[in-house]
């Protein structure tokens, strides 16, 4: 079955994670992904090592469904054959630091002679202005975002997501802005540049509390569990964030992820007192509406919580859902890998690797009925270098050897 973007072909001059993230969803969705690398590799094929001597978990996690290929673009050699790949391709990924490509000699109006219909795609740290030049980093897109500032509890330290919203997040993004630039290509011809920030990134992710730094200045945010409030929008613990009230409550047998989440919805509130034992509370004046419980939320969620700490949250989610009460336990990562749920829906996939054997990774989160994903294993560094240059490009054997004994690939 033909996939969603059978004969796209992508250019990837991505590292580490946020570049990569993006290039292998394309690449799932069915699109050809050159990954040019200099010839010592993605940094991350060496870091944090599990098996000496091979890929490392971190790059063959974010680079399945890729080829390979390495360049030395300091090289006029490089340079030229950096060319000729632009010219056969439709979009250009690269997220490097500011300024990186350019003075390599490629600016944009460069590359865009070069192939009016090329998609150039870069993801930076941050938009043009004073903070264009710094270093971006995960947790420093979170810093500067407005997650880290939000995460927490009240009387603790700013804390950053283990999720990476700032690399797999800024990610996603670029595939959605690819896809529309490819989109807008069919009626226009033309190829546009695309810029992808993760400071942006990270503050779209955000927008409910930038909603709440807003509502602040009407008076407290009665869902918060605070009972202070500033100019700013606080740390808030587990609160949900939105309209209807939520926290994670303990369960048995008391493990570092013995909790369930649970959100109290103005109709789940009946069935949660008869769960709980305390029917009384549905009628009870002083609770029967949201408007009363939101000045008492930490008691009410106490009150439930002496009811699921004497099950586990595995019973405590039956037991909920039962009665239609929103709620999730909390999975850990060992839970989640063996999930079967998320094996069935191939999001943990085992793929074998030439050199490390087999190996569990994500699998594709977009999911479309005539596309399906196929997960193919991460390339070895320079793999496909005869293919692409002798292949593709058509170089003599003589030349691609030449090529390789002056280490321009």
């Amino acid at each position: 079955m033909a996939k969603a973007l059978d004969g796209v072909k992508i250019l990837d001059l991505t590292h580490v994670q946020s570049g990569p993230s993006c290039t292998q969803i394309l690449g799932w969705l069915g699109a050809e992904v050159v990954k040019m690398e200099a010839p010592g590799g993605d940094i991350t094929r060496r870091q944090l090592r599990d098996v000496p001597g091979v890929d490392s978990l971190y790059f063959t996690m974010l680079n399945c469904n890729k080829k390979s290929i390495t360049l030395n673009l300091k090289s006029d050699d490089g340079k030229r054959l950096f060319t000729d790949l632009v010219k056969r391709s439709d979009v250009l990924v690269e997220n490097f630091g500011p300024g990186t490509i350019e003075r390599l000699g490629f600016t944009w109006e460069l590359l865009h002679q070069l192939n009016p219909g090329l998609i150039y795609a870069s993801i930076k740290g941050f938009g043009d202005g004073p903070y264009t030049h710094l270093k971006a980093y995960e947790v420093v897109a979170q810093a500067m975002g407005g997650s880290m500032s939000t995460t927490g509890f009240e009387e603790g330290p700013p804390l950053a997501t283990s999720a990476q919203i700032g690399d797999s997040g800024t990610g996603i993004h670029t595939v959605a802005a690819i896809l529309a630039a490819l989109y807008q290509r069919v009626a226009t011809g033309r190829g546009q540049r695309v810029n992808v920030a993760m400071q942006h990134s990270v503050l779209n992710l955000c927008r409910v509390k930038l909603r709440d730094q807003q509502r602040l200045a009407h008076g407290p945010l009665a869902e918060y569990p605070n009972e202070d409030f500033g100019d700013e929008v606080p740390r808030s613990g587990n609160a949900s964030g939105g309209g209807q009230p939520g926290w994670a409550l303990k369960c048995r047998p008391g493990g570092p992820n013995d909790y369930v989440y649970v959100i109290v919805q103005p109709q789940g509130w009946a069935p949660i007192t008869k769960l709980i034992g305390r029917p009384e509370l549905a009628e009870d004046p002083e609770w029967s509406t949201p408007e009363a419980r939101l000045p008492k939320l930490a008691k009410m969620f106490q009150l439930i919580e002496e009811w699921t700490a004497q099950l586990t949250k595995g019973e405590a989610l039956e037991r909920l859902n039962a009665q239609d009460v929103p709620c999730g336990p909390i999975l850990s990562t060992r839970e989640l890998i063996a999930d079967d749920s998320l094996v069935a829906n191939e999001m943990i996939v085992t793929v074998d690797h030439p050199e490390r054997g087999p190996f569990k990774t994500v699998g594709c989160p977009l999911k479309l009925s005539d596309s399906p994903v196929e997960i193919e294993r991460s390339p070895l560094l320079g793999e496909h270098n005869d293919q692409i240059y002798g292949g593709v490009l058509n170089l003599p054997a003589a030349e691609l050897a030449s090529l390789k004994v002056n280490g321009v690939i």
